[in-house]
C-alpha cells in the first residue's frame, strides 16, 4: 500500500484550490469603495441614477440638498440579487425594482443627515447624504 498517494493527493488539491477559495472569500466580503456622487439638477429637480449590479447599488453613496425634490432613477441590471426592491424607512420608500426597467423614486428630504436605502432584507444598501 502506497501511503504517500493518500497523503499527497489531498494536499495537492488543497494547494491548487486555496487561491481560488481565498479570492472567492475576498470578493464576497470586500465592498467597492464608497464614492459619493452628487445629484444633477434637471428643471429644478435633483436627479440621481442608480444601478443595481453584482456589486449592489452603484453608486452606493449619493449627496443631495435638503428641501429640494429628488428623483432616484434606479435600474436593476442583474437577475440574481436580493435587491429586487429599494427600501428606506426614514424616507418612506418601498418600491419594486423589475429587471432592466428604470424605476423613478420621488422624495423630498426635509432635513440634513444620512439616510440608508437598501434591499428589503437590509443586507445590500447605500447612503443618501443630505446636506
Amino acid at each position: 500500500m502506497n501511503v504517500s498517494k493518500f497523503l499527497l493527493a489531498p494536499l495537492a488539491a488543497l494547494l491548487f484550490m486555496a487561491p481560488m477559495a481565498l479570492a472567492h472569500d475576498q470578493a464576497a466580503t470586500v465592498e467597492p469603495p464608497a464614492v459619493a456622487v452628487a445629484a444633477k439638477i434637471v428643471n429644478g429637480v435633483q436627479v440621481v441614477e442608480l444601478a443595481v449590479t453584482k456589486d449592489g447599488f452603484v453608486p452606493s453613496t449619493v449627496v443631495v440638498k435638503h428641501g429640494k425634490p429628488l428623483k432616484l432613477v434606479v435600474t436593476r441590471k442583474v437577475e440574481r440579487t436580493c435587491v429586487t426592491e429599494i427600501v428606506s424607512r426614514d424616507l418612506g420608500v418601498n418600491q419594486a425594482l423589475p429587471l432592466d426597467k428604470p424605476v423613478t423614486v420621488k422624495v423630498t428630504p426635509k432635513k440634513a443627515g444620512e439616510y440608508r436605502f437598501a434591499c428589503a432584507m437590509d443586507m445590500v444598501g447605500g447612503t443618501l447624504k443630505v446636506e
